[in-house]
Order: structure tokens, then sequence, then C-alpha cells
């Protein structure tokens, strides 16, 4: 018998932890601690009991430290003056949990650490931060803080610290400097003789403890796979939510819940997948839109206090477009599934959030978000053209995932969006449609709408992708990759021998608002291999034309590049480098999203052996940069150089020009426990070369 206590289970799970006596709210089953190392930044995580967090130490002439919470997505950290000398951090034996108490005597939960600086330092406090993760990521990146943050340091001799209650008084956050080797001189910490400097971290939280997810509550085979992709989805999984990564997105992101769910499915248990769908769900907007993150902790107070109430009410952000046609294919391919099909009726008709959130069930609100996939798509449906595609919302420069500025070329309507994600939501709703499972949730005026949900599929499936096409004449395309490629400072030749003799085409990554198509190659094809079933010489154009060597194609020795301007105009060029968040750099997931997408289409019964063949070849070409990059696997990106006639990884945020920082445990970066190799391939061993 399974007895599975999940988010929705309410009073049941209450009275079912009275008598077996479960272990509470915040106690996991066995202490979870690993460490990970990308060139100058070193996390140490830890989850143990109700605590959980990560000591991120960077490294180099501009040291830092930060210690990040789950629980409120909440943070403390250090910004020390910039050092003539190269500072080197090191951890000292592991991170132990701490509980302590506040003025107030409400509990503080965190963790203490011994660390030690190298290099003849001297450590000159910039600024301690102590609030939610967002004012922490925004400090680190713009230099400034929402009034009332700023928190002045206590000195003594041996110890710096700092506190301070959140805005609202609700919580409290404390950070303290112990010094062990060196002295304190002011708001400074001196090395010692021999150069060293030693310091015990201890930082803490007052924000509530999540209840963590871990072994079989959360893995169906919970000791098979990559331990450190075990070890990585496990600090971001709880019952509450599962979280998009550490340190910088410590917290509910809509999108990163969705397709790694999706592409995670395999793996995970019942429940887990219960628990992540059922986060989506609470937080849909009235019109049944999906949240793309969350105001909690110390940022909804910053937010509510600018409508003049001073309050810690969750608020929910709604900008992303994306995100908001991932969730039907997800509910389909889990209530549909064979494994859990008697499981969906009772899913569909249990309460949001539990039966004390009183939000409705989980069928009423998922139906409220499949309405709004039918209205926003019916316009093109009826007349198929580039205005009636999805584009973004007004004022707001993003829309996919592809979310910094130039992440979509200065494009309006995302490819990913509009030729994979629109048509799988229309075929899921027809799917779920037809399955009878949406009946009770539904009414006698929403039913013939939902039944055109099939055709609607067709239209979009077929008409979309055509608006995205992007056609460059065979001595352009040579011209394009010779000129890129000494920009670049990387070999043509490999990549004018892949470009064959006719013209290059493939999808653009957007279109400009004009229906104009941005000319860069992108990875993002994976979506439509996923979802989709393009004719089979439509699919062997689109998989040839990504497996090309960069920079015809998107295949380097580092991995599988999520963006190729070679044949944009020499301004993109400059805004999509290998420093850019969603240039020519490689994002973990998007590799496996592409291999899942090749693993699903190599299914098809109606692909010509021709077809078959060459994408079985792109199978092996891609899970050849996979295996030589399984070092990053789990991070959330990464860059290269190109140096000695090989490609050489370089962790993002290591180079002073890098948009932004990578982080070391990332969601969706760890589905490769239920994505595989091909036969024959589990065991390579391939170095980036």
């Amino acid at each position: 018998m399974r007895i599975r206590l999940s988010a929705w289970s309410g009073s049941v799970a209450l009275l079912l932890c009275a008598a077996l006596s479960c272990p509470p709210a915040g106690a996991a089953a066995r202490p979870l601690a690993f460490t990970v190392r990308q060139g100058r930044f070193f996390n140490a995580f830890l989850r143990q009991g109700p605590v959980a967090g990560d000591l991120v130490l960077r490294s180099g002439p501009h040291p830092r430290l930060i210690v990040a919470f789950p629980a409120g997505d909440s943070g403390v950290g250090v910004w020390f003056a910039s050092e003539p000398h190269w500072a080197r951090w090191r951890l000292l034996g592991r991170l132990h949990p701490v509980r302590s108490h506040d003025a107030h005597g409400r509990p503080l939960y965190g963790l203490s650490a011994v660390v030690q600086l190298t290099g003849d330092p001297s450590l000159r406090v910039h600024q301690a931060v102590l609030s939610s993760i967002r004012v922490l990521r925004d400090y680190g990146s713009l230099g400034r803080l929402p009034a009332g943050i700023a928190t002045a340091p206590r000195s003594g001799p041996r110890e710096i610290a700092w506190s301070r209650e959140r805005l609202d008084g609700g919580a409290a956050y404390r950070l303290t400097l112990q010094v062990l080797r060196g002295r304190v001189h002011g708001t400074s910490i001196l090395a010692d003789r021999a150069g060293i400097i030693r310091l015990r971290v201890t930082g803490l939280t007052g924000e509530p403890p999540l209840t963590p997810l871990s072994g079989r509550q959360l893995l169906r085979h919970p000791h098979q796979g990559s331990r450190a992709a075990r070890e990585t989805l496990t600090f971001l999984a709880y019952r509450q939510k599962f979280l998009a990564g550490s340190w910088r997105f410590d917290t509910y992101f809509g999108r990163d819940t969705l397709m790694s769910v999706r592409l995670l499915m395999p793996a995970l248990t019942a429940g887990a997948i219960d628990d992540a769908l059922d986060s989506v769900l609470a937080r849909l907007s009235p019109h049944g839109q999906v949240a793309h993150e969350e105001d909690i902790g110390e940022e909804a107070v910053l937010e509510n206090l600018k409508r003049g109430v001073r309050s810690a009410a969750p608020s929910y952000t709604y900008l992303m477009i994306d995100e908001n046609y991932m969730l039907a294919p997800d509910a389909a391919a889990w209530l549909l599934s064979a494994r859990e099909r008697a499981h969906a009726a009772a899913f569909l008709a249990a309460p949001v959030g539990g039966p004390e959130q009183r939000q409705g069930s989980h069928g009423a609100a998922l139906v409220k978000n499949l309405r709004f996939v039918l209205q926003s798509a019916a316009p093109f449906a009826r007349d198929p053209r580039v205005g009636h595609l999805i584009g973004l919302k007004p004022g707001v420069p993003v829309g996919d995932w592809r979310d910094s500025n130039t992440g979509l070329g200065g494009g309006y309507y995302p490819y990913d969006v509009n030729a994979a994600l629109v048509p799988a939501a229309l075929d899921a709703i027809a799917r779920l449609y037809a399955s009878g499972l949406l009946s009770p949730y539904l009414t006698a005026a929403e039913r013939p709408w939902f039944a055109q949900a099939a055709h609607m599929a067709q239209v979009w499936s077929r008409r979309a992708p055509q608006l995205f096409a992007v056609t460059v004449p065979h001595a352009v395309a040579l011209r394009d990759v010779r000129r890129y490629a000494a920009l670049d400072r990387i070999p043509a030749q490999p990549a004018v021998n892949a470009l064959g003799r006719g013209p290059v085409k493939f999808p653009a990554l957007s279109l400009s608002r004009a229906g104009r198509p941005i000319p860069v190659m992108q990875s993002d094809v994976g979506y439509l291999l996923l979802f989709g079933k393009p004719a089979p010489q439509d699919l062997a154009r689109l998989v040839r034309a990504l497996m090309r060597p960069f920079p015809a194609g998107l295949i380097t020795g580092a991995g599988l590049v999520v963006a190729n301007p070679a044949y944009a105009p020499p301004t993109l060029q400059k805004e999509l480098t290998r420093h850019a968040y969603h240039g020519t750099v490689v994002w973990s997931w998007q590799q496996a999203l592409l291999a899942a997408g090749l693993a699903r289409q190599l299914r098809r019964a109606d692909l010509p052996p021709a077809v078959r063949a060459e994408l079985r070849e792109a199978e092996r070409t891609l899970w050849r940069v996979i295996h030589a990059t399984r070092s990053m696997a789990n991070t959330e990106l990464w860059s290269w150089t190109y140096q000695g006639g090989h490609y050489h990884i370089r962790p993002f945020g290591s180079a002073s020009s890098d948009a932004s920082e990578a982080d070391a445990a990332q969601l969706w970066s760890t589905v490769y426990l239920a994505i595989k190799p091909p036969a024959g391939m589990a065991g390579s061993r391939a170095a980036a070369r």
C-alpha cells in the first residue's frame, strides 16, 4: 500500500502524520551536503532538518561571500573592496547547521562554515546585504539598495556582524564573520603574518523553512543516475515548489518548473509531479496565465510598500508568454499517461494548495489556463498571419526563456512560443478534452469551443513555422561563416566543409513586429522535436542545420551553443557573443531538450531510412558533446574559449565582461536523470576538443 502525503492532501496528511510519527515540516530523511566549483566561484550546499542553504565564495580581485536560503528566497552576503591581489577562498571542513533565535525569541535557521583566504589579502567591507535574494542579486548587478535595507556593522576585537529585521518586522536576518586568523581593524580584516585570513562565517534567516522532498519521495529510483544530478535536484525540491536554481533563483519560476517536470517525468514519483503541478496551478492569474516568478519574503514587503501596504503577502509576476503554453502539455503528458491514468481524476478533483487554501480544484484551475490558451490562439487559427501570432506583452522586452534584453535579437514574436509551444498546448487540450477528464469542469457553452482545439493545433503547426523560415544563399553563407570565424578566431574550414552546396535554411530566432525574420540560428528547434511532428523532409533539414560545426551550425567541442549570429548583421553579432547570457554560450538543459526531442522523433514509424540514419548520427554527435561537458551538466550555463586548436569550457561569470554569473545548481539541468544516451554511448568519456 502506498501512502503519499502531497501538498494537496491537507487535513488527511495531518491525521496520518499524527498516527505514523512523521518527521516535522522541514525535516529531511538524511543530511545532504555537496560542493561545486566553477572557476572563481565555490558553492557548498547543506540541507539538514529545517536548514537549507548555499554558501557561495567568489575569489579574485573582487572577493565576496553569500549565504542563500530557499526559506523566503532570502540571503545574507558581504561584498569586499577591490584587492590588488588575487584572493583565494577555501572551505575548511564542512558546513554545519545552526539554529538560534532573534531578539523576539523567534527561530532562526542557517549554517556556519570556516573559510580561509590566502594571497596576502586584506578584506575591507564595501557593503553587506541582508534581505531577499532578489535584493542581493540586484545589488550585485546594479550596485543599488532599496531604502531601509542597508545595515551598519557591529565590530569587535575578533568579529564583524550585521543583523536586521525584515522591513515589516516579520522575520530577522543575521551574518557574522568571526576572525580566527588575522585581525579586525575598523571594518577591515587584515591577514596575519603568514598572509592568511581565516573566518567562521555564520548566516541565519528567520523566514519559515520549506518542506523538503528526498529519496523515494522524489525519485522513483533514488539511487540511479548521476549522484551530482540527484544531489542538485534534491536540494532544489520541496513540497511547496521546486526551486529554479541556487543561488540566484532560490524560488519558484513557472517556466523552470514546467520544463523540468516535463523532461524529468519518467524519473519523478507521482507525489513529486503532483506537488510541482499544484505549485503552478496555485499561482495562476485570474485569467489563467502561469506565474513567472513570485515575490515572497522581503521582496514581497518591498512590492507591497510601493502600494502603501505593510505586508509580506506574496504576489506573482505574469510578464512572460512562453510558460502559459507549457502547462497543457505537462498536464496531458501526466494525466493521460498509462502510468497514472487511474490517478488523473483524483488529482483533478483535489483542491489546489490543500483544503486550507480554498482555491478550488486542480481541474477548475487547469481549465482556466486552457481557456486562456484557446482565446489567445483563436485569432491565428481563424486568420493565420503574422499579426495574429503571440507577441511580447506591451512594454516588456522579453517573453520566453531567452529573457535577457538581447536574447531574442530585438524580435517581438519568439520562435519557440509560436512554432512549438502554442501548437503543443492546443494538441494537449484536444487530447485532454477527448479523454473526458475535463468534463466535470466545462460548461455546456465551452464544449464546442474545446472541441475545436484539434483543428486549431493543425493550423498552428502547419502555418506558424513557415513564417520563421530563413534561407541564406550558398555563396552568402560561405562568406558569412568565413567572416564570423575570423572575427571570433575559430577555425572556418570544418564549418565551410559542412555547408554542402545548397542554400542554408533554418528557423529564425524571432520575428520583428513587422514580421521580418531575425536571422539567428537557435537551439529552440528542440521544442519542436519534443512536442511536434514535422514532415520527414523538414525534420531532416532542421536537424542538419543545427548539427553542423559552429559557426555554420551550433556544434562546438564545448557544447551546443544556443544562438549562432553568423548569418545576422554585425550589430547582432556584437550583442550575441560568448559573454552574453543568451549568446554563443551553452545551456545544459537546451542540450537535454534537443536530446529528448531527437529520441522522440526516432520513435516515429513514418521516417524514411535516410532520415532515420541522419537523426541517429545527429543524436550520436549531440551525445558526444554532452559527455564532453558532463563536468558542467548540473550548472546553468557556460561559455568557452578556443586555444591550441581546441575548444575549452569556461565557467560563465569568470570573465569581467560576462553579463552575469551562472548558478552552480540549476533545476532544469538535472533532467539527465530521465534523459539517457542511445545504446552504446552511456560510457563515453570524450573530452572537449
